[in-house]
């Protein structure tokens, strides 16, 4: 092993002094940095010594060639023969050329020592594959010719193509990926080929209307959607092995700030795309959940699928909660008797593969979460592939946030957690109790569009990974911040499934979003080791509403002012113990920003053409009475012996 001067130059002192030195703290990081540096290059040292790459241009039904990138082990022969490991990607299979390597080719680098056939596939129309790119591309459940061509139809090709053409494969397909590529590795378990075996599909896209990326609930991710679609997916007339992402020169690092003199969405094209950037037009004409986006709902036709499946999610991704919960759902509802099981652990987007899982944010979780996970997907693949020890997965393997362990269940939601509500009450309190006969009232608000509730801290332009975990006093003390808290909790409780939001409001304007958030409160004298954490408020799981869609995504409809007006809505599920000695607090406000875009509270046909002179600022009423009682509904976990 070569070692780096930093590296080398240290060890040299310690052996000369035969003492421990005193280390800075910048020399610390800096010896991690190196220590790092030395580990990827060993690993890809690793890579190269042992596989060969191809690089071969694969025909889909329609005649088009799907540019795929193939690494071989060394030792492959007819007498030993491995399984092949796919990844379909519009993110570029990069490099290109037979003698430029990638430095990473599994998940993780045992199973480069494990030994697979890696296959890296550019998806149709991207980079050096032929065809024609289409974002979410809709799923074909009838192909009546070789024309109609979809993911699914891609991946079968490919895959047969694989099986039949490189040499000293075992009969056996495997395929990952993580976010879109996740969404490849859904579409392509449909209708599966005989030859995929397992399948993982990783924070994978579902449906980018409802939950996934770009809106939530209907409300549109301005700042993830923004920066995403800048560089993503613009035309390529021609295959090129050339990366043409650019970076959206912003001019300040106060995205909060260069939102909100954006004004409407409207004036997105007019000051910086200049009608250039596709999706960008399509999200902006299709406000509401049409056909547009319902073809593009993967979830209705993951049907057919013979492989075992290993769907993978992290209670702090920002971007893709929804995808694997619901991608976990349609799968099992729909594929009566395979092996379908879900892992949720503390990670954030990809947070499996790119980090410790340690840590979110402000929140610790004790330990390194990923080396409890990362073998058992490994042995995932070996059983199924390999014909390697089960690992005898439960239905759902899920980790416990707030007493930060993992738990197995024989299904999710647990069969055993129970339906209650936490009610809103007066004066602040949050109860299990609903209102009494006698009980009535209500909260109210100004939601001023001008000066929207921001959704992190943070000063940056691209979407915070962090604001999941964060302390949400800054929020709380606004007064367009509504909070309900319980009375200090004398037991654990521990939530475990979906939340709904069922909210009972009026409106002085014509429309209005609604953010629902839960949060565990930390006694006054909590510490953290040196940090203090009394009284912290920490996010557990935030939704946003675009309320006009109240009777329907498809189905846009205007508020009557000062109507009292129910509002209920799913919010993504939790697995949550909140300590004896806590609090259990919700938190409703009107605006996220710039996570989400701002409610103009003018109802408009197209929020996405709303004029700035559309935005106003309204009062909102949350109400608590005995018949308008509002809830979060939650579904709660027994403890041993309830």
């Amino acid at each position: 092993m070569k070692l780096s001067p930093l590296l080398a130059s240290l060890l040299a002192a310690f052996v000369l002094t035969g003492a421990a030195l005193p280390v800075s703290a910048a020399q610390q990081v800096a010896v991690n940095q190196e220590a790092r540096a030395d580990a990827m290059r060993q690993h890809a040292d690793y890579i190269r010594e042992h596989y060969s790459k191809f690089e071969y241009r694969i025909p889909a039904r329609d005649g088009k060639a799907l540019f795929t990138s193939v690494y071989v082990p060394n030792d492959a022969s007819a007498k030993k023969t491995y399984p092949i490991l796919l990844v379909r990607t519009p993110y570029s299979v990069a490099p290109y050329g037979a003698d430029n390597y990638k430095t990473n080719l599994g998940p993780t680098a045992e199973y480069e020592k494990e030994g697979f056939i890696f296959v890296f596939q550019d998806v149709r129309g991207t980079n050096m594959s032929e065809g024609e790119f289409v974002n979410m591309r809709p799923h074909l459940d009838v192909k009546k010719t070789s024309a109609d061509i979809d993911e699914s139809s891609d991946t079968y090709d490919s895959i047969d193509w694989l099986i039949k053409h490189l040499p000293h494969n075992n009969g056996k397909v495997g395929q990952w990926g993580i976010s879109y590529p996740g969404f490849y590795t859904s579409a392509g378990a449909i209708d599966s080929h005989p030859a995929l075996k397992a399948v993982s599909p990783q924070a994978p896209i579902a449906d980018w209307f409802r939950g996934d990326d770009m809106h939530r609930n209907g409300a549109f991710n301005l700042q993830m959607a923004f920066g995403f679609f800048n560089s993503f997916g613009q035309p390529r007339p021609q295959p090129t092995d050339k990366r043409n992402w650019k970076e959206f020169n912003y001019g300040t690092p106060d995205g909060y700030q260069f939102f909100l003199e954006l004004g409407s969405v409207a004036n997105a094209n007019d000051k910086y795309f200049k009608n250039g950037i596709p999706f960008w037009n399509e999200i902006v004409a299709h406000p509401d959940y049409d056909q547009f986006w319902q073809s593009r709902n993967l979830l209705p036709h993951l049907k057919n699928i013979k492989a075992a499946v290993l769907t993978v999610g992290g209670w702090y991704d920002t971007e893709d909660l929804y995808g694997p919960l619901q991608t976990y759902r349609a799968i099992e509802k729909q594929n009566p008797g395979i092996q379908n099981t879900l892992v949720i652990g503390p990670w954030t987007h990809g947070g499996w593969t790119r980090s410790d899982g340690d840590k979110v944010g402000d929140t610790s979780f004790g330990f390194k979460t990923v080396h409890n996970y990362q073998p058992v997907e490994l042995a995932f693949f070996k059983h199924h592939l390999k014909s390697g020890e089960n690992p005898a997965l439960p239905e759902a393997w899920m980790f416990e946030t707030g007493a930060n362990r993992w738990r197995g269940f024989d299904a999710w939601p647990p069969k055993e957690s129970k339906e209650q509500a936490l009610y809103f009450h007066a004066n602040g309190k949050l109860s299990f109790t609903a209102p009494a006969a006698n009980e009535s009232g209500f909260d109210e608000y100004i939601s001023d569009p001008a000066k929207p509730v921001p959704y992190t801290t943070e000063i940056l332009n691209g979407w915070s990974k962090q604001y999941v975990a964060a302390d949400q006093r800054f929020a709380s003390r606004r007064p367009d911040v509504l909070t309900w808290q319980t009375e200090v909790l004398d037991k654990d409780v521990t939530l475990a499934g979906p939340l709904n939001a069922d909210l009972f409001v009026s409106v002085t304007g014509t429309d209005a979003d609604f953010v629902v958030k839960l949060i565990d409160v930390s006694p006054a004298d909590a510490k953290d080791g040196p940090i203090l954490r009394g009284n912290q408020q920490t996010l557990v799981r935030g939704e946003p509403f675009r309320a006009r869609f109240r009777d329907g995504f498809e189905t846009p409809k205007a508020f009557t002012p000062n109507a009292v007006t129910k509002v209920a809505f799913n919010i993504n599920d939790v697995l949550h113990t909140f300590q004896r000695g806590h609090r259990i607090m919700v938190q409703v406000q009107s605006s996220w920003f710039p996570f989400i875009d701002r409610n103009p509270q003018t109802f408009v046909p197209n929020i996405y053409a709303a004029k700035d002179s559309d935005f106003v600022k309204a009062t909102h009423r949350v109400y608590h009475s005995s018949n308008q009682a509002s809830a979060l509904r939650v579904k709660v976990l027994p403890a041993l012996g309830e």
